[in-house]
């Protein structure tokens, strides 16, 4: 596997993390299987840590800029790490190199871009009338779920879906967040989207490396990447022609899912 590809590819899919808060997973985890030959639970146990260590780096930038409304993140995690936790137990006990798991992997992967395709088109339709913006005072009304148990509830299943596929943090925690947080300006929602995938990705990740599941040169090899990838998407998120971008990555995600599907 050359080593600049790897990077290059770790780049392209922080950048776009970055610029969305979409990309980790369903963009990685098809990369890594279709272009690197990447056996399907390697691919994901990788990319969970990619999209930790890669998130954390955005977080920080974007915590610097004060953009992350952490009680938001902390409703989602409520949810997301029980049910991770729960799904990692499963796989533990069954095996994640289990032939029939890599196929329910395989098919819930697919499952998951073609949501996320969807999900990212719906950002797309609604991006332009979100407000950037909060007015002084109102963030705590922006943060408020339409009921305390639906970050929660959500959460969870976004938990289960992660630590089976590696996706589903992006694209879908924002559609998520449109629905529950209808308020909250567009780069929030961003923020709250990378910064709660960071200990969801954390956990999901440790529990598939101790699995064997993880390729600790190739995860190197993204980071060195994916890490200046980020930062640099950050810095551009205010100005990026969002709605371009997440259309033409909901078709790109359709296409893989559909392959992932038909194997």
């Amino acid at each position: 596997m050359p080593e600049f590809a790897i990077i290059f590819a770790g780049f392209a899919v922080g950048l776009i993390v970055g610029l969305t808060g979409v990309g980790g997973g369903s963009l990685m985890t098809p990369i890594l299987i279709f272009f690197f030959g990447i056996k399907p639970y390697l691919a994901v146990g990788t990319d969970l840590l990619f999209a930790a260590f890669t998130k954390a780096s955005g977080t920080l930038s974007l915590a610097r800029q004060r953009l992350v409304p952490w009680r938001v993140v902390g409703q989602l995690c409520a949810g997301s790490i029980p049910a991770a936790l729960v799904t990692l137990a499963v796989l533990h006990k069954v095996g994640p190199a289990n032939p029939q798991v890599q196929s329910v992997m395989t098919h819930t992967l697919g499952i998951a871009l073609l949501l996320t395709a969807v999900a990212m088109l719906y950002k797309a339709a609604r991006g332009k009338q979100l407000p950037r913006t909060l007015p002084e005072g109102r963030l705590q009304d922006a943060t408020r779920a339409r009921h305390w148990s639906l970050p929660v509830l959500f959460g969870a299943v976004i938990g289960t879906l992660v630590t089976l596929t590696s996706v589903g943090a992006g694209a879908i925690g924002v559609s998520v967040l449109l629905i529950l947080f209808p308020l909250l300006p567009l780069p929030r929602i961003v923020a709250a989207d990378i910064a709660y995938a960071v200990p969801l990705t954390l956990v999901a990740g440790l529990g598939h490396a101790s699995l064997g599941s993880v390729d600790w040169p190739l995860l190197v090899n993204l980071l060195a990447g994916s890490i200046p990838g980020i930062w640099l998407g950050t810095r551009l998120m205010r100005h990026t022609p969002e709605r371009l971008v997440r259309s033409a990555l909901s078709v790109l995600l359709a296409y893989a899912g559909m392959k992932l599907i038909a194997l």
